[in-house]
């Protein structure tokens, strides 16, 4: 079988990031299907490149997570109509896979579902629009409106839709019963991320010998809620905790975020840019905790990002600031805590036993790296993943 990717953001290993499309990728190829990726990237010209086997066509349409809301949907409309044109290449496919966000990749599934009669699943990581509405960013009604006849019209049109969260799926039914919804939750690289002990030279680059380390790796948007882990910092501060701050990657709070720190005199915070793997797993290497932080929204605690998976991976503790799932999860599994987002002396109440306890904290990091080996390895999803396909 020939399946076509769409994915606007799609990242391979050597470009860090996200990679759960790549995974899906790879699940795909290992079980004797032919995958081409059509995706984005910021050059000038189309670039056509091999990855494991797998065709990955990157289409010069440019974007930042610094792009305002009208420069981010003039790009999200670039990709829809190159990607439509460049599916006519592969207009034999037998599927094609679409993944969210942004919402308007499901509108290129649609018409290359009509122009070339290739049926689509559709792979809803975020709910959109839901996320830009509660968040704040999409404001006017009747846009609003064109937003959610747009996502009915794209869910109602896929042969399954793919949904990243129980609480995603629950989302969807309630609203669209007559839908085929599956959950494939994001991957834990059980392979690449391992507990290992820290490394001393490490230490020493990152200026956390001696330290307990909690990180933060990931966008640094408006929807993470960031300020929330500087009033963490200097909560420590205040109680003389030994706690360093790693915030790794890229957005549009990162600048605004940096001069809090620095006004506040934060000085167990350090920011670090945008890492590949190999420079996410050295951070991880000297982390004790892996932070996960959003606003305190109702649909962004529906999420699966990928921090989450990674920590769990990495045999880390997890600190989550949201409701929902995650909190559930690593409250009932014992591998993390739940703090109030709105109350950074709840984390510091809640942590410091973790601080000053390095059993304790080993117990739960162990469990962190069993839930990922027999919940979410990528062996255990990329075989859920492939069944779907079975099914066409």
């Amino acid at each position: 079988m020939t399946i076509l990717i769409l994915h606007q953001f799609f990242n391979t290993p050597q470009h860090g990031g996200s990679l759960r499309s790549y995974y899906l990728a790879n699940a795909l190829q290992d079980a004797g299907h032919k995958v081409v990726v059509i995706t984005t990237h910021n050059q000038a010209n189309e670039l056509v490149e091999e990855a494991e086997g797998i065709e990955i066509h990157y289409l010069p349409v440019a974007y930042s997570n610094h792009y305002g809301f009208f420069k981010r949907i003039y790009s999200f409309i670039q990709f829809v109509l190159r990607i439509v044109n460049k599916a006519g290449q592969f207009k034999n496919a037998d599927v094609c896979y679409a993944i969210s966000a942004p919402l308007t990749t499901g509108l290129a599934a649609i018409w290359i579902k009509r122009r070339y009669t290739i049926p689509y699943y559709f792979e809803v990581g975020d709910l959109w629009p839901e996320a830009p509405i509660q968040v704040g960013i999409v404001r006017n009604y009747f846009l609003k409106r064109l937003l959610y006849r747009l996502e009915a019209s794209i869910y109602k049109r896929a042969v399954i839709v793919v949904a990243l969260s129980a609480a995603i799926k629950q989302n969807i039914l309630q609203r669209f019963p007559m839908l085929t919804v599956q959950v494939i939750p994001n991957m834990a690289d059980t392979e690449f991320f391992k507990h290992a002990h820290k490394n001393q030279e490490l230490q020493k680059a990152f200026d956390v010998s001696g330290r307990f380390v909690i990180a933060y790796i990931g966008t640094l948007g408006l929807a993470n809620g960031l300020h929330y882990m500087l009033d963490c910092a200097a909560a420590t501060l205040q109680e003389k905790l030994p706690v360093s701050f790693l915030l790794c990657g890229d957005g549009a709070m990162r600048e605004e975020l940096r001069h809090s720190a620095k006004v506040r005199n934060l000085s167990n915070v350090r920011f670090i840019p945008h890492q590949n793997r190999e420079g996410v797993n050295a951070i991880i290497n000297v982390t004790d905790a892996v932070f996960v932080s959003y606003l305190p929204l109702p649909v962004l605690e529906t999420g699966s990002p990928n921090k989450y998976f990674d920590g769990l991976a990495a045999g880390k503790l997890i600190v989550v600031n949201t409701g929902g799932w995650m909190k559930g999860e690593v409250e009932h599994e014992q591998c993390g805590i739940a703090v109030d987002p709105n109350d950074a002396r709840d984390f510091v109440k809640k942590i410091t036993p973790f601080v000053r306890d390095s059993g304790l904290l080993a117990a739960y990091q162990a469990r962190a790296r069993q839930l990922a080996e027999t919940s979410y390895s990528r062996q255990i999803l990329g075989r859920a993943f492939t069944g779907l396909f079975e099914k066409l």
